[in-house]
């Protein structure tokens, strides 16, 4: 029989199809068989890498790749130059130390299966052999007899064989948040959800009242927690935005790097340069091509992101996920316990023919009085010491109900009672109140006013219920309209010792008094927290296993949804194809009794769309669109493990409004990579315009200045080098905790398919790049023009100044980079103490190398005349003045920002 007719056949049906006895069980022998055929009642994870292999993987990154080739070359061409391997050890430490911090940071294993395993791991009680014994849940097969009560996880996927008042809590499956009440008659209707199989029972769901029997119908990986499981095994690794931008950029600059050096050879030779020192430069222009820190750089500021969102109650298990987040256009989210408080609570009550809110009720009137004794007193919750409760949810929200109006409770002993069940829809108790009896019913609204005779109105006892039906139906519908949930009470008195007849017919002639309506209320920071993102033109769409009358109205209240046609269902989703939905998928906001499959349908149509998709949830049943997603934010407390190993955030504080303040810190974050990797790339363009100019200018310059051209090397790797890894990268990471641009949460967010290099960005990278590199090439010819020293001491004074003004100007250059509209004396420059420290350590650095005379041995320098000095402080200078007439000007490139 297939997996998905169980609900459909009759218990002695399953039975037979699978040869089992629903009085005695299996017998020992069957059991041994079975555990043969299907094996183990667990779910299979797919085979971890190892520590080598993750480390291994952090070296396929292009940019890295050519890093390494770079390192190569520059060993060999030091060894044969006898200048030895130390450019080449350089560029491996940073690789190297680079590739530890990835594997520390993103040695997240995939934990998901082994959380799915823990809810797995219980013993159940089951029949074999006509006796009940307590077995491991692992060895459990199909056939097998499984006896339940309140409080029992279920251990597998089983057909309700016996059911007395059993109600089993499927949140974290169906997201659906009360507890579902089940039955053991076939479903004749063949397309039914998950959440409405109610003769069935699921692997992870917990007993909540009553009690029953079960056949094991499905174990392991072919139960509905499995087919999860199964598809968080198929999930593949998405790669994040930046990651994805990251690596086109290393392509690209490798590929410019190769295409320039190739020039620069040819056009060397063609000089008559010798081919060791042209392919030296060579290497140089490779070096000064790539951003060598950028990697490492992009790596730290997204650490140093994630020490700020913890503060912020999101733990990151990925790095990535913080700019991820930044980026996000769209946030999937669960209902249950995420935009809502999963609590039910009361929040109307309805008495003396009018309708109020809970909140304004101060006084009790008789007739309020009467239906909080009955709701409180005719109800299962068990109240501990502490004021915890226990129970049912709903009768939880009418304790509560009384404890937030302080209701002075009279406590009378119970002495008979008639269960809840399904068919009557009441539960009726009997309490001995002196020497008489009070019965208090509640329930369904229609079901108690049929037990009715009278009702209760402004202190009198009234007859004509007929005309008063009409009243309270119409409040009825009012409620029902709102997505609350009613119950109705009411009560009669006995003045005689109960007989056998009284307990019979204890529902009726009974006294109507009033009823409640309840919810489970949306969290009033998420209102907030939607209205925040509407702004920032980030789309909230709710996704829930709950009915859609009740998503409907939480998403109304919250400002998801604006009219009824953005809602459907997850039956009518099945009827749409992928195309269709991805066609639609942009004028839905609430889905409604869906299942884990529709929800990663949901998700993969709007990244069609090109968005970037964050989702929120917190039960089982969110793991493979948490997993799926670009983004996945699970709830730290009330969320299941398997919810929080799926994720790449969690939430500590369970709270949506803290996604709002992480998509935030995401964005200052992804901002402030920008402006690290723009401060990055306009050094590396002005190390490139220099040195190409240099080259092409060889002749020139040589017979100007009366020297070798084989000796004009404008900077040497080392040099380039010591500026790209040590004097640019402090202040790169410095600008990771740069506070957040005024109205970052007023722009619209940054699109999947747009690159990282906006037409503004490109514009300033390049002609600021130009601007370096063409101040360091003046520097240069300054240092050829200096008079009264000899031609080797020139291309040294030369070599120093260019390699001094390069360096300092892009610690100048810096807060240029800060802010591209304002100039750097309206802003406060001084608000970011770490940038100006890792200025002044890289200007110290500096200098150390400038003027102790075995560093300058090293990088191959010179001390500087008197009056080089001061032309050389003010080209180091220049970058400040000439940025701030271009944004005087505005044409810094900011019109498309």
């Amino acid at each position: 029989m297939s997996t998905k007719k169980w609900f459909n056949a009759s218990i002695s049906e399953v039975a037979n199809a699978l040869s089992t006895d629903t009085e005695k069980g299996l017998t020992t022998e069957n059991v041994q068989k079975r555990y043969e055929m299907y094996g183990r009642n667990e779910l299979k994870a797919k085979p971890k890498k190892t520590l080598l292999q993750k480390f291994v993987d952090q070296f396929k990154d292009f940019m890295i790749i050519v890093l390494i080739i770079a390192a190569i070359v520059s060993g060999v061409v030091g060894i044969q130059n006898g200048e030895g391997m130390a450019d080449t050890f350089i560029i491996l430490i940073v690789i190297i130390v680079n590739a530890i911090i990835g594997v520390a940071q993103e040695n997240k294993a995939e934990k998901s299966l082994e959380a799915l395993q823990k809810l797995s791991s219980h013993v159940a009680k089951v029949i074999r052999d006509g006796k009940m014994v307590v077995v491991q849940s692992a060895d459990l097969v199909p056939g097998d007899i499984v006896v339940l009560d309140t409080g029992d996880f279920i251990p597998a996927d089983l057909r309700i064989i016996e059911a007395v008042n059993l109600k089993v809590q499927e949140s974290a499956l169906t997201g659906e948040s009360l507890p579902v009440e089940k039955f053991t008659d076939a479903i004749e209707d063949e397309n039914v959800g998950v959440g409405d199989r109610k003769n069935l029972l699921f692997s992870s769901s917990l007993i909540t009242y009553g009690r029953g029997k079960g056949i094991v119908v499905e174990t392991g990986m072919k139960t509905e927690v499995g087919k999860i499981a199964e598809m968080i095994n198929e999930a593949e690794d998405e790669e994040t935005p930046l990651q994805a931008k990251l690596d086109n950029l290393g392509k690209t600059l490798g590929i410019v790097a190769l295409v320039i050096c190739a020039i620069i050879f040819v056009v060397g030779m063609l000089y008559g340069k010798e081919p060791l020192s042209m392919f030296m430069t060579a290497v140089s222009l490779a070096v000064a091509a790539i951003p060598e820190g950028l990697a490492a750089v992009s790596t730290i500021v997204l650490a140093i992101g994630v020490q700020r969102m913890v503060k912020k109650n999101a733990i990151v298990k990925k790095l990535p996920a913080v700019e991820t987040l930044g980026s996000a256009s769209v946030i999937c989210s669960d209902k249950t316990g995420t935009l809502t408080q999963n609590k039910m609570t009361v929040k109307k009550v309805f008495t003396n023919g009018e309708l109020v809110d809970l909140e304004s009720i101060t006084e009790f009137n008789e007739e309020l009085r009467q239906l909080f004794q009955a709701e409180m007193l005719c109800n299962d919750t068990k109240v501990a010491e502490d004021g915890t409760l226990t129970g049912d949810p709903t009768e939880t929200a009418l304790i509560d109900m009384g404890n937030i109006v302080k209701f002075n409770l009279e406590k009378h002993p119970r002495i008979a009672e008639l269960p809840f069940d399904s068919e009557r829809k009441l539960m009726t108790t009997v309490h001995k109140v002196g020497e008489k009896f009070v019965v208090y019913t509640k329930g369904g609204v229609d079901e108690l006013l049929a037990c009715c005779t009278t009702y209760q109105k402004k202190g009198e006892i009234r007859t004509d219920l007929d005309n008063y039906r009409e009243r309270v139906l119409e409040c009825n519908r009012k409620m029902a309209e709102g997505a609350l949930r009613v119950l109705a009470a009411g009560y009669k008195v006995i003045d005689h010792t109960l007989s056998e007849g009284d307990i019979k017919n204890l529902e009726k002639g009974l006294t109507f008094v009033g009823m409640v309506g309840m919810i489970d209320p949306p969290r009033e920071e998420a209102k907030e927290a939607v209205k925040k993102c509407n702004e920032a033109g980030i789309k909230v769409v709710m996704i829930t296993g709950d009915h859609k009358i009740t998503a409907t109205a939480i998403a109304k209240e919250l400002g998801i949804l604006k009219n009824d046609s953005e809602a459907i269902t997850g039956s009518e989703l099945e009827k749409i194809s992928d195309s269709q939905l991805k066609e639609r998928v942009r004028n839905i906001s609430v889905y409604a009794r869906v299942s884990p499959e529709h929800k990663v349908r949901i998700v993969k149509a709007w990244q069609a769309n090109g968005e970037i998709v964050a989702m929120t949830g917190d039960g089982v049943n969110d793991a493979p669109a948490l997993k799926k997603a670009d983004i996945g934010c699970a709830m730290g407390v009330v969320g299941t493990d398997v919810a929080k190993e799926a994720a790449d955030l969690i939430l500590t504080d369970d709270n949506f409004a803290t996604v709002v303040s992480a998509v935030e810190e995401g964005r200052r974050i992804y901002n402030n990579i920008l402006k690290a990797i723009s401060f990055l790339l306009s050094s590396n363009v002005g190390e490139i315009v220099v040195l190409f100019s240099a080259i092409m200018l060889t002749p020139i310059l040589a017979s100007s200045f009366g020297v070798s051209a084989n000796d004009l090397d404008v900077l040497l790797p080392k040099q380039i080098l010591w500026i790209n890894l040590v004097t640019d990268s402090l202040p790169a990471l410095a600008l990771a905790v740069d506070p957040a641009e005024k109205g970052i949460m007023k722009k619209k967010p940054l699109k999947n398919k747009k690159g990282i290099f906006t037409r503004g960005m490109s514009w300033r990278i390049i002609y600021q790049g130009v601007m370096i590199g063409l101040i360091t090439l003046a520097a240069y010819i300054l240092g050829l023009a200096t008079p009264g020293i000899d031609a080797a001491a020139k291309v040294a004074t030369a070599q120093t100044m260019a390699f001094t003004v390069l360096a300092l100007s892009e610690l100048v250059h810096v807060f240029n980079i800060r802010n591209n509209k304002e100039s750097v004396f309206k802003s406060n420059p001084f608000n970011n103490g770490k940038l100006i420290l890792a200025i002044v350590v890289s200007a110290v650095l500096m200098l150390t190398v400038l003027f102790v005379p075995a560093l300058r041995a090293i990088f191959g320098i010179v001390e500087l005349p008197v009056s080089q000095i001061e032309e050389t402080i003010c080209l180091v200078i220049s970058p400040l003045i000439i940025v701030e007439v271009f944004k005087f000007l505005k044409i810094n490139g900011t019109k498309d920002e």
